[in-house]
């Protein structure tokens, strides 16, 4: 199976397993499972720290660098990935996670996040709680 964390999730994954439940702690983990990480995630966190919204005790290049450590792939940001948001509804507003949803269709992969929001877009969303 194939998984997209969104940004939330890279982070608990490469710094606070724990945050992670379990259940899907043990897709992230499983061998079985080609885990991906959007390079729109490092591009949000490296925005979000340059404008003081976050603070991270390291930098979106290191983030990226743990992750593919871990196994993870690294998906980069295509045109089709960008050109497929304008036919998603506006059930959110965060072009970030949009973007990321676009990606969750256009490849496929099972979608791992923390906002319950982004569940209306797709069955391939999996909500963490």
């Amino acid at each position: 199976m194939r998984l997209l964390v969104d940004t939330h999730v890279l982070l608990w994954a490469v710094s606070e397993p724990a945050k992670i439940p379990e259940t899907y702690r043990d897709r992230i983990e499983s061998p079985d499972n080609e885990v991906l990480f959007s390079a729109a995630s490092i591009w949000e966190l490296a925005i979000k720290m340059q404008i003081g919204r976050i603070a991270l005790p390291v930098d979106p290049e290191s983030i990226a660098a743990a992750a593919v450590r871990m196994g993870f792939l690294e998906l980069p940001v295509t045109a089709a990935h960008a050109a497929g948001i304008r036919r998603l509804p506006l059930h959110h507003r965060d072009p970030f996670d949009r973007l990321l949803i676009a990606q969750t269709l256009h490849e496929p992969a099972r979608f791992l996040t923390a906002d319950p929001v982004l569940a209306r877009y797709s069955d391939l969303v999996d909500v963490i709680t």
